[in-house]
């Protein structure tokens, strides 16, 4: 029983690692047309100037700001990077769900990876959504330093 339930578990990590990767392919995908997004709109940025002379900020102003993020992590956790070799957790909280059984959950998954304490705080940011996302918006700026506060 425990052969089985250690290659369903091995069976786990290589399907998590196998989207982790699709992800990361995804996101380079994603980066390399936003630079050329970024490249094509500065070009026609810049005819239109040329047509114009005059600069095109000064004819357009943003009619609202863009939407600013908090960052309750403390910036040691912000810049710690997530090293390659850790899985994506795949356990969702909403705030609904028995907040134990979640940290139990989470817990388990990232035993298997590994990680510092602040990657601990980075992925498991990644699990909540709704209410529980919501929650961790709204907590001042710096405000988790270690991820016992976190769970807490």
């Amino acid at each position: 029983m425990f052969l089985r339930f250690l290659s369903k578990l091995q069976a786990n990590v290589e399907a998590s690692r196998i989207e982790q990767a699709r992800m990361h392919e995804d996101l380079v995908a994603s980066r390399a047309r936003n630079d050329e997004l970024s490249r094509v709109t500065e070009e026609l940025r810049q005819a239109l100037q040329e047509q114009r002379g005059r600069p095109v900020a000064e004819e357009v102003a943003p009619s609202t700001l863009p939407r600013v993020f908090p960052m309750p992590f403390a910036q040691a956790i912000t810049d710690t990077p997530i090293p390659a070799s850790v899985v994506l957790v795949k356990v969702v909280f909403t705030g609904v769900e028995d907040p134990e059984a979640h940290l139990t959950t989470f817990h388990m998954q990232m035993m298997l990876s590994g990680g510092s304490d602040a990657v601990y705080c980075k992925m498991f940011v990644s699990t909540l959504q709704g209410t529980a996302l919501e929650w961790f918006v709204s907590l001042p700026t710096g405000h988790i330093t270690n991820f016992q506060q976190f769970s807490s």
